[in-house]
């Protein structure tokens, strides 16, 4: 069934796709990332990976979807009829339902800081006890993490064009205005050249091939390719729009809104002496306490946490969608029923992982917790396999015409950038995408 909803501007399209990308990718695991990787060496080789990998990739997704104008699964079928491709689309949703299982537990975790932080309950006691305090609560978390759904259902569930694109056309603004708010007073804090410094000026001495490969994942990861979402939020595209020009701009946005993280985040950290490897911690731990040393440090820090959940539930959105989208096959009267049917199947089974940091601490699955255990399946199998299977996809079963003929709808793509974009896809990519998971199972 071809979709009967649609993206009713380019716009709203560029918004939701980008929002899709900025994510946890973006402003929880880029800066922690760039801070134990080498600084501005990291960032310069992040910027050159998302062009050279990431933007070949996303624009092979925009084929697929709006070529079919079908949701990921019967995409796939339309193409690829009568043999097993389909199982793409299929992994692409199994892989969103589980990142989604967790990924609310990390928004559940944003919704308790923020109302910790409205109700003055933050200061007294230690950052990394009350972080460990806001995780082990067995009710708070799985409480957080059922209203981060209930957000995300309710969005879903009323549409492409009243939910998704309604939703991201306020909150993407406002996420940028914040940044910018934040990143002005970062900049004018004492000191804060230095963390500009470390951010933005290469220093390749620091770099391991570790790091190299880490920039590599990262920068196809951040754009949310792998995982079919863009295949069908393309799907929603009208045929008259240029694929080339979408992409470009949500890789533009995603790399900017990449540099707004850092210059809002190492300024601050520099400016107060503390060391930019904090790891996973650093958004949790280590800015509260930045923060704390700030004139009005309160207010940045509830700004802060605002845009962390605005790009957090926009994340959300896509996630649910495919899974919505794939079970609705483009019938936008049962997407409603189902939208709350798969949330709720996706609160429960997310449930594990919200206690996995409290009363189900000593449950381990490979030595890792539950919540790890889902991440590591997630980040290192699942998510770079869907990528290598679909640069694969892409040059060997499209026909030649037809993805001339979607990447030049209102373009005058050269031959040659044609010719560049499918070597790129078809042996760049995948053996890009073949180091970064062998490298994520720890075989070199």
């Amino acid at each position: 069934m071809k979709q009967t909803d649609q993206w009713t501007t380019r716009l709203g399209f560029i918004l939701a796709a980008a929002g899709s990308a900025i994510g946890l990718g973006a402003i929880w695991k880029f800066p922690y990332v760039v801070g134990t990787s080498g600084g501005g060496a990291f960032f310069l080789l992040f910027l050159l990976f998302t062009v050279v990998i990431g933007l070949p990739l996303l624009l092979g997704e925009f084929v697929i979807g709006r070529s079919t104008q079908k949701e990921a699964v019967s995409a796939y079928k339309q193409i690829a009829p009568g043999t097993a491709w389909h199982w793409i689309g299929k992994l692409g949703v199994a892989t969103c339902f589980i990142l989604l299982s967790f990924y609310s537990v990390v928004g559940g975790w944003i919704l308790s800081y923020l109302y910790l932080g409205i109700a003055g309950q933050m200061k007294g006691l230690p950052y990394d006890e009350l972080f460990h305090r806001v995780i082990a609560s067995p009710y708070g978390s799985v409480g957080a993490q059922f209203l981060f759904m209930l957000m995300t259902i309710w969005v879903v569930a009323r549409g492409v064009q009243s939910g998704i694109e309604a939703a991201n056309k306020y909150l993407m603004p406002a996420l940028f205005l914040l940044f910018l708010v934040l990143m002005v007073r970062s900049l004018t804090l004492d000191g804060a050249f230095a963390g500009v410094s470390f951010f933005l000026t290469p220093d390749f001495s620091k770099m391991t091939s570790e790091s190299i490969l880490y920039a590599m994942g990262q920068s196809f990861f951040s754009l949310s390719v792998g995982v079919s979402v863009m295949v069908t939020y393309s799907s929603y595209l009208g045929k008259q729009e240029n694929l080339v020009r979408s992409a470009g701009s949500i890789v533009g946005l995603n790399l900017l809104v990449s540099l707004f993280a850092g210059l809002a985040i190492f300024p601050a950290v520099f400016s107060l002496d503390m060391e930019p490897t904090a790891g996973p911690g650093l958004l949790f731990i280590m800015l509260p306490s930045v923060f704390e040393h700030i004139p009005f440090g309160t207010l940045f820090l509830l700004i802060f946490l605002a845009l962390f959940l605005f790009a957090t539930l926009t994340s959300a959105f896509s996630m649910l969608e495919i899974i919505v989208a794939s079970v609705a096959k483009g019938n936008v009267e049962k997407r409603k029923r189902y939208a709350w049917i798969v949330g709720a199947l996706i609160f429960l089974v997310g449930i594990p992982s919200a206690l996995s940091f409290g009363v189900w601490e000593d449950v381990s699955i490979g030595g890792k917790s539950i919540f790890d255990a889902a991440d590591y399946l997630v980040s290192n199998i699942l998510m770079p396999l869907g990528a290598f299977l679909i640069a694969i996809f892409v040059p060997l079963r499209l026909k030649r015409e037809v993805l001339i003929h979607e990447l030049q709808v209102s373009t005058d793509w050269g031959r040659r950038a044609f010719a560049a974009w499918l070597l790129l896809l078809r042996y760049v990519a995948p053996v890009a995408i073949i180091l970064v998971f062998l490298s994520s199972l720890n075989l070199f």
